[in-house]
């Protein structure tokens, strides 16, 4: 790929993150200030009176974001070579977001999903893969095992960005399709985030298997 297709390629990345996170954003400010019957919450008012679920849901809500603007930068070649010391702090940012805060929070929601044990299932094993991915990333940087650590940075990033994509498969499949609205959550609960996991090993075995090569370098 030409360089010009390259940059091309990643300012259409960035602009797409930005339009995403903007939306996100909006969805955000919807909960400022913090009401118990907005929004999503109006699904969820048979566990609103339940502390710990309602307090993880503020939290997750308010942290995803950082998450998902802090590991986009550590995908940056220029961020990497020329501020490493940034690189590590915004990186250990995203790391312990998700592994003290935000991942936590999601967790304990999962056990808590629309959908019955499908959604449930789908929701806990991603708040598993996403917390297990980055805590293995974090080990694989103290080692200087890079290779190893980009590669788990991507997978860890990809199911962050199911914040976004959850979304995405929602609007197409309630606009595009009949299928009724809960049997709609148990397939998004699943597509939302698997999908995103099957293209992050693409791009590992890409980069890694037919080029031979570190990502990004």
């Amino acid at each position: 790929m030409a360089p010009t297709r390259k940059n091309i390629l990643k300012l259409f990345l960035l602009a797409l993150l930005a339009f995403f996170s903007f939306l996100m954003l909006r969805i955000i400010f919807l909960y400022i200030p913090i009401q118990n019957d907005v929004a999503f919450l109006q699904l969820k008012q048979s566990y609103i009176h339940i502390t710990e679920w309602r307090i993880a849901f503020f939290v997750h809500v308010f942290s995803s974001m950082l998450a998902l603007l802090a590991g986009f930068t550590q995908f940056s070649k220029w961020l990497v070579k020329h501020r490493p010391k940034l690189h590590r702090a915004i990186g250990y940012s995203y790391v312990i977001n998700i592994l003290v805060v935000t991942g936590p929070a999601g967790l304990l929601m999962s056990f808590y999903a629309n959908g019955g044990i499908s959604s449930r299932i789908a929701f806990v094993l991603l708040s598993f893969l996403w917390i297990g991915f980055t805590a293995i990333a974090l080990y694989k940087a103290l080692k200087k095992d890079f290779k190893a650590h980009r590669a788990f940075m991507i997978r860890s990033y990809a199911l962050t960005l199911s914040a976004i994509t959850l979304r995405v498969w929602k609007v197409l499949l309630a606009n595009y399709t009949d299928i009724a609205p809960m049997d709609r959550y148990r397939i998004i609960a699943w597509l939302g985030w698997t999908l995103n996991l099957l293209l992050a090993e693409c791009i590992i075995y890409y980069y890694f298997k037919k080029k031979k090569t570190a990502l990004f370098a």
